[in-house]
């Protein structure tokens, strides 16, 4: 398993994301998820207090509660490693001291542990000084209740000034970035914020890795999809799109694996990503994704796909 950055944590190839938990997967398809997830090897879980407050009769928390329970059932808390997002959820959506240490409180019993692994700055505030929230997240550090902490959704100027305040001050520093990054939306990471996480040895770990479904394969021209996120996923079912569903599906073909795999590999396989984020409500789903724990492209494969 590799290691996230310059941390103690061994994590998994594919992070499990935790979004669809309470909300398109209920309890118990949530547990099959996590359990045969947990079975194939993966050890990485990623989710976040606004989980997933958007849908109808839901106020966020409902997937910390989900994996809280479901941790709780099992022996080998210390072999999961459990990410967590604060910043985003109606009412503490800003990255305010006091909104930081009481959010970190509210996850912690929800997920029912004692400490979190990987605690995001799930969305920049630019109307909070960053001396306070990095103080704050540095506080959490240095009380036991987080192990590591992280940024995303951050601008390669806003990540490089908040390095080197906690390298100024002395506070616990940011070890990963989670940007939006994927084979069909790259420009918001490649560039300047994937120059900012090499020099300063920071893991990255995309969400959106098969863009919003899209890149699963099951999206096609006059396929009809019925799934919440369709709209979203239907918008690459353009030429470029279509370009790279043609070498995903020659790829997955001659490995004998799934279009998912391979484009999670492709990801996968980029300077500095550690492990690509990718959400399953269903085993079915699952069984696409967990090819990624132990499936790797040539780098003449991973090139083929880049140049499209």
């Amino acid at each position: 398993m590799p290691i996230l950055s310059t941390t103690d944590l061994n994590v998994s190839r594919l992070c499990l994301g935790g979004n669809v938990f309470g909300w398109t997967a209920d309890e118990d398809q949530s547990f099959a998820v996590l359990d045969a997830y947990a079975a194939a090897g993966g050890n990485f879980i990623d989710t976040a207090d606004v989980y997933s407050a958007w849908a109808e009769g839901n106020s966020g928390g409902e997937s910390e509660t989900i994996i809280g329970k479901w941790l709780a059932k099992r022996s080998d808390r210390d072999q999961i490693v459990v990410a967590t997002k604060v910043g985003m959820l109606a009412g503490f959506n800003n990255q305010k001291r006091d909104t930081i240490l009481t959010s970190a409180e509210r996850s912690l019993k929800r997920l029912g542990v004692d400490h979190i692994d990987l605690y995001y700055n799930h969305l920049d505030d630019p109307n909070t000084p960053l001396e306070e929230t990095l103080a704050a997240y540095d506080q959490l550090v240095k009380d036991g209740k987080v192990r590591y902490v992280a940024a995303s959704n951050f601008s390669a100027e806003r990540l490089a000034q908040a390095l080197e305040i906690q390298e100024r001050e002395g506070f616990a520093k940011f070890v990963a970035l989670q940007p939006e990054y994927n084979l069909v939306s790259r420009d918001k990471f490649e560039g300047d914020v994937q120059d900012v996480v090499a020099r300063n040895g920071l893991a990255t770990v995309p969400y959106f890795g098969l863009a919003r479904g899209f890149l699963t394969g099951k999206y096609r021209p006059g396929v009809e999809v019925r799934s919440p996120r369709a709209g979203a996923a239907s918008k690459h079912l353009d030429e470029h799109g279509l370009q790279v569903l043609e070498v995903l599906d020659d790829l997955a073909e001659t490995h004998q694996t799934t279009v998912a795999a391979v484009a999670l590999a492709w990801l996968a396989q980029q300077p500095t990503v550690v492990a690509p984020i990718a959400s399953a409500r269903t085993l079915e789903q699952l069984s696409d994704l967990t090819p990624l724990l132990d499936f790797e492209l040539t780098q003449a494969e991973v090139d083929r796909l880049s140049a499209i």
